[in-house]
């Protein structure tokens, strides 16, 4: 049996039965990383000798963990380069652990090393990131979504048994959809973002990437709760989200909204959808059709929002404090200008430029706060189908992993990647992607539930529910990464 074929929780209980040393564990996935990411890319840092340290600290406190994981590397760990996978940042290590990396530590969990990522954040395929691109272990030619592709890939190529991301519009759920994993973007305020470099504050979320819907339950109970260090953490109660887990989905009301059924959304994409909602519908839930009026609307005003946020959160890189300085500097203007210009990449130039004009003269007006007001509608339709009905069921992505390169079709796989995981993202809700099929390609097919604020756990209940029924574990990648599927 090898080891690195499993989830979190089985390890996790073998750990618990004395069948495996978490040393063992963490060994075993070393060895995995060393043999196979040369071919996908996922890892900007490896930090074995730590990780080792870690199972063995975890085995002699007697944790029932010691299950090892990946970090995104735009959380800060102690100690260890967080880049958030700019040249603007490279070699920067942080004094402090991000809160949800302190609960990882706290929990056992033994850290492998940090992923990579769209730089900042600002991207859908983990091409933008400033050190190399990642591709995706289904097929080596394709992309595997962004912007927290590498934690995706190095989960679905059995590199890491469970990674966590970050999700601003998408981050989360797109790739784990192109990956054929599990992903969870909580509510916002569910889960601290102190220690999180930020893209845009009113959207960031961190969450668990995970093989299976267990694990990303098992992940969300560490992760959950109150930081007083994070101003918008939420002070709400935290359940056990593995406790519904095996109920029954009788009685459930699911709604599809249309919109997100129709094109740009591939056939294929929303016919598995809606064969996703047959396997609920036999389970007993009841399944409607829906709409969501405004959510046509929401991936400009998204781009308009999260373009004026990241050049707040990116006007802090000036070559004084920290990060990146430019030696061409004759002068305080020239080496600001010089920093930014060489420090960032293309993609990052462009959403600060967009953000800049976006609050420059009239364009407050008619497009920052026209773009707020989308966001209400947004958030208001929501509320009204969310009263209607317990969970919300639509695509992820509207396709498989399109080619690397990010240009492909004129690049519109590329610029309407999220167009699906936006509107959820501006109504602060929770969202999980689960596996739901492959395409005629053999790529992996993800469709996205959406619940009320907070209610992660009725989410988790029903992609559970699914997921045995629909016996998802069959599309999940084996040992074998090659250049097309399995």
């Amino acid at each position: 049996m090898s080891l690195v074929l499993q989830t979190a929780g089985q390890l996790q209980e073998m750990i618990r039965r004395g069948d495996v040393h978490p040393r063992d564990v963490t060994e075993a996935f070393l060895r995995r990383v060393e043999q196979v990411d040369p071919q996908i890319n996922a890892f900007l840092a490896v930090t074995g000798e730590r990780a080792l340290a870690q199972a063995d600290e975890a085995a002699a406190a007697g944790r029932l963990s010691g299950v090892p994981v990946a970090v995104k590397d735009n959380l800060c760990t102690e100690g260890i380069p967080t880049t958030a996978a700019s040249r603007m940042l490279a070699g920067c290590v942080p004094p402090l652990d991000a809160t949800s990396v302190a609960r990882l530590r706290q929990a056992g969990l033994p850290l492998l090393g940090k992923t990579n990522m769209d730089e900042f954040g600002m991207g859908s395929s983990t091409e933008r990131s400033a050190f190399k691109a990642t591709r995706n272990p289904w097929a080596l030619d394709r992309v595997p979504g962004g912007s927290s592709g590498g934690s995706a890939a190095a989960v679905a190529a059995h590199l890491v048994p469970w990674a966590l991301g970050s999700d601003t519009g998408g981050s989360i759920r797109q790739p784990a959809a192109l990956c054929g994993v599990v992903g969870l973007k909580p509510t916002y305020g569910r889960v601290s973002r102190n220690g999180l470099i930020p893209l845009a504050p009113s959207l960031d979320c961190v969450g668990p990437i995970t093989l299976d819907v267990r694990d990303a339950a098992l992940l969300l109970n560490i992760l959950a709760g109150h930081d007083p260090a994070d101003p918008t953490s939420a002070p709400v109660d935290v359940p056990d989200f593995t406790a519904g887990l095996g109920r029954d989905v009788k009685g459930l009301r699911i709604g599809l909204p249309r919109e997100l059924l129709a094109p740009p959304v591939e056939p294929e994409t929303a016919e598995a959808v809606r064969r996703a909602a047959l396997v609920l519908e036999g389970l007993g839930a009841s399944v409607e059709e829906t709409s969501l009026p405004h959510s046509e609307d929401a991936p400009t005003a998204y781009l308009v929002i999260m373009a004026v946020e990241a050049a707040s959160s990116l006007a802090r890189y000036d070559g004084v404090r920290y990060g990146y300085r430019s030696q061409d500097a004759p002068d305080t203007i020239r080496m600001f200008e010089n920093t930014r210009a060489e420090g960032f990449g293309p993609e990052v130039k462009w959403r600060i430029l967009l953000g800049t004009w976006a609050l420059t003269g009239n364009n407050k007006e008619t497009v920052f706060r026209q773009a707020q007001r989308v966001r209400a509608l947004v958030r208001r339709d929501f509320q009204q189908a969310l009263e209607r009905f317990d969970v919300l069921l639509m695509p992820t992505s509207p396709w498989p992993a399109f080619p690397l390169g990010g240009s492909a079709d004129g690049g519109e796989h590329y610029d309407a990647a999220d167009i699906c995981t936006v509107p959820p993202s501006l109504a602060g809700l929770p969202a999980l992607s689960v596996p739901c099929g492959l395409s005629a390609e053999g790529l992996p097919l993800g469709m996205q539930l959406v619940g009320r604020p907070y209610d992660e756990a009725t989410l988790l209940q029903v992609a559970y529910a699914y997921e045995q029924a629909a016996g998802a574990a069959r599309w999940r990648l084996g040992e074998e990464v090659t250049a097309r599927g399995r």
